[in-house]
């Protein structure tokens, strides 16, 4: 989870970068994981679908953090619309990107899909996991 920002310290793409360390080995050792194993199968479109869906939800979860941080540290109470609108047009985006790929590699690229899931997955147990040690811990 990104830290708090101190007033002087403006929160930039880099610190997220910085602060998502783990999450970021994660999926840096998932997409290894995809071509050492997918790949050693001779699926090695399938491999790159997989890397490229766990590549996608890297860069959702970097933008979601990076948008969080922001909001935080303007010191402003966002509107539940503000919220809707960001979480809509980003994962918009997303969808677009990866239903055109999942359709131009086709079979295969279901494994967008695939790598896309179980990345969203591991990230939200990587950010519960933390939050739950908060609240057992007062």
């Amino acid at each position: 989870m990104t830290e708090p920002t101190t007033p002087a310290e403006k929160p930039s793409l880099w610190r997220v970068v910085r602060d998502q360390r783990k999450t970021e080995l994660v999926g840096l050792g998932m997409i290894v994981a995809s071509f050492w194993i997918i790949g050693q199968l001779g699926e090695w479109t399938l491999a790159g679908c997989i890397a490229g869906g766990v590549l996608l939800g890297l860069l959702n979860h970097l933008a979601t953090e990076y948008w969080l941080l922001k909001t935080i540290s303007s010191g402003e109470q966002p509107t539940r619309n503000q919220m809707i609108t960001a979480t809509v047009v980003r994962l918009t985006v997303l969808t677009v990107v990866a239903v055109g790929v999942c359709v131009v590699f086709w079979p295969e690229g279901i494994g967008l899909l695939l790598g896309l899931a179980i990345f969203r997955l591991i990230a939200l147990v990587m950010t519960t996991i933390p939050l739950l040690k908060e609240l057992k811990n007062p």
